[in-house]
């Protein structure tokens, strides 16, 4: 697929685009070089061999080496040697982690405020101190008795995540989100303003490359077919429904993996049972993510396929939304399911699961993801000797790695994942952000790197924003309010214990200014269960402290009367709770969200005054030439 070519076969070929860093062997000319003539034709700078050679040993000197990792990148000399669109990409990843070091701290205080200022939780406490609690039995057959105060550990962890900060923060990074976007809005048009592209119009354009390539070329016209969107539709609603499947087979995987390893006579492997499955989890559902990304990738470019998109960019649009909808649910669906309710989770609340599988597949897709990013373009090429000196560059920039329309894509919906990743269930991760900080200071200059040295050179495009990906993150964003809610409401276990202090308490009965109001809420949390209602395989005899001596009972988190194991009225307190603050806090953080985006001004006076002094200037030139 040549640029002038036909449109509807975007995404099927991928057509190299891309050159060496000076002059490529006829070899390797070709259509390429008409693509290049055609964008250097459009391209306000066309520089010399040795002003491209200056520029190089600039960006090689400041930007594509580990020695300046810290420092700001050239983002004028790489727009002058890759194009705008390359440049756009990192400014905008250099403006995301830069923000990012704020959102770093404030997750850091948030673990910080849960390891000093609530390290004395109550609820921790009791947890610790319950020799005498004896839980029931997690699996019908072989798993025995355990005791609560066995996990005191695990108790603690929990509450350093899970404590009064987390709201806070995750109301914070709702309203970090917004200003990283608006902020970003403002960037781009100081930027865009600065190349002159702020009203450069792509369709515009690529019909000029059109004309350019083939001079009797006609533009398609705009179609739209229902019959096709159907089956598009279809096609993709049945893609969404396996990757939700394989979500539910990761949660199914997790509860056997639990019950497995409970029964397990490796003394480690029963002892540490939730924490093991959680984690093995983790790993195959990051396992899962390499595969399912192949996957994907395919299904896309085969819906983009049947569309038919008009042009290069309605197609380059169409396949970033799918895609990015089929990779949404491949890297979340299966945390959405981690449960709030029942028996599955710890009785200091189910948040700690989460964690540890977000932490577990950050940490994979950060460290193997660049590991293999960086390596395998060095492995792939080839080293020859030249015959003669003079064609040495030459056959050292043929053998650089081929470079396609899908290769500035690639990184982007890398960041985009990640940026899923430290927004949407952040409540539960507040080391996200750090984790994403430390990743793309190394990543900016990973690529930069590999853009320099092991890829032939991107044919220069123009651009004046980073595209779709802008209404991607917008969404994103939102859906970072709705997690975060989720969270906080349905898997920390915030709701149930306000609940308890402001209702339950010994501090709602009776005025108790001494007392923590949280006391008695482990107990409370409990449920009895009666021995003698098990099956007969999973009977066993052990008392329970407070009832008759012959009354054999254990313990279980739910809220469920201990006569018929139906719901008490504190369970539908507690339901109706969590109701209301997931509608209050998302009301309240899209309404912050709102005023936030409504209080920063999108562009800069400064950039809307040029433009007007601009159009003020064209309008009197105008004139005088119209009046002489």
């Amino acid at each position: 697929m040549g640029w002038g070519g036909s449109v509807s076969d975007w995404g099927c070929t991928k057509s190299s685009l891309g050159e060496g860093h000076s002059k490529a062997p006829s070899s390797c000319l070709g259509a390429g070089q008409v693509i290049k003539g055609a964008l250097m034709f459009l391209h306000p700078t066309n520089f010399s061999a040795l002003q491209k050679e200056k520029i190089t040993k600039i960006l090689e000197k400041k930007w594509a080496r580990w020695g300046v990792l810290f420092k700001e990148q050239p983002i004028d000399k790489i727009r002058d040697y890759f194009g705008e669109k390359v440049a756009l990409y990192f400014a905008w990843l250099g403006w995301y982690t830069y923000l990012l070091i704020f959102a770093a701290v404030a997750g850091l205080a948030t673990v910080a405020a849960g390891a000093t200022v609530f390290s004395s939780s109550q609820v921790s406490k009791e947890i610790c101190d319950a020799n005498n609690t004896i839980m029931c039995p997690v699996c019908d057959q072989n798993c025995s008795f355990w005791v609560l105060s066995d996990t005191c550990t695990y108790a603690k962890v929990t509450h350093m995540i899970d404590n009064e900060a987390t709201v806070v923060f995750a109301m914070f990074m709702a309203i970090w989100a917004t200003v990283f976007l608006e902020l970003w809005k403002r960037e781009r048009a100081t930027v865009a303003t600065s190349w002159d592209l702020y009203g450069w119009d792509e369709d515009k354009e690529e019909l000029a490359l059109q004309l350019i390539h083939n001079p009797q070329h006609t533009p398609r016209w705009y179609q739209h077919s229902y019959f096709r969107s159907t089956i598009v539709l279809i096609l993709a609603v049945l893609m969404i429904m396996v990757l939700i499947g394989i979500a539910h087979a990761l949660v199914i995987y997790r509860a056997v993996a639990m019950a497995l390893f409970m029964q397990s006579e490796v003394n480690l492997l029963s002892k540490h049972a939730d924490t093991i499955a959680v984690m093995t989890g983790a790993v195959l559902h990051y396992l899962t993510i390499i595969i399912m990304t192949k996957v994907n990738w395919q299904v896309a470019l085969y819906l983009c396929k049947l569309e038919k998109p008009r042009t290069f960019s309605q197609g380059e649009n169409n396949f970033t939304v799918k895609i990015f909808i089929f990779q949404f649910f491949t890297n979340f669906s299966s945390l959405i399911y981690i449960p709030g309710f029942g028996m599955d989770c710890h009785p200091s609340g189910c948040i700690t699961d989460l964690f540890i599988q977000m932490a577990v597949i950050m940490l994979l897709k950060q460290t193997i993801s660049n590991i293999m990013e960086y390596l395998i373009p060095m492995m792939l090429g080839e080293e020859e000797e030249a015959e003669d000196p003079c064609k040495e560059q030459w056959l050292k920039n043929y053998e650089l790695n081929e470079v396609d329309v899908f290769s500035l894509f690639n990184e982007y919906l890398e960041i985009v994942i990640q940026y899923s990743f430290t927004t949407i269930f952040v409540a539960a991760f507040p080391l996200a952000p750090l984790l994403a900080l430390i990743n793309n200071v190394i990543e900016i200059h990973m690529d930069a790197i590999k853009m320099m040295r092991l890829r032939r050179r991107m044919v220069p495009r123009k651009a004046k924003d980073i595209g779709i990906w802008l209404q991607v993150l917008e969404a994103i964003g939102t859906l970072a309010v709705i997690g975060n809610g989720l969270v906080i409401a349905i898997t920390s276990d915030f709701i149930p214990v306000q609940v308890y202090k402001y209702m339950y308490s010994p501090c709602a009965k009776q005025n108790h200014t001494s007392m923590d109001c949280s006391t008695g809420y482990i107990n409370n949390s409990l449920s009895v269960f009666h021995i003698r209602d098990f099956e007969p395989h999973t009977k066993a005899r052990m008392e329970c402290p407070g009832l008759a001596p012959m009354e054999l009972c254990c313990r279980y988190r739910d809220y469920r009367n201990a006569d018929d194991y139906t719901y008490t009225i504190q369970f539908w307190h507690i339901f109706a709770a969590r109701l209301a603050f997931l509608i209050l806090f998302e009301h309240v953080a899209l309404c912050v969200k709102l005023i936030a985006a409504w209080y920063i001004p999108d562009v800069p006076q400064k950039v809307k005054n040029d433009i007007l002094d601009g159009k003020h200037d064209h309008l009197c030139k105008k004139l005088r030439k119209t009046l002489s």
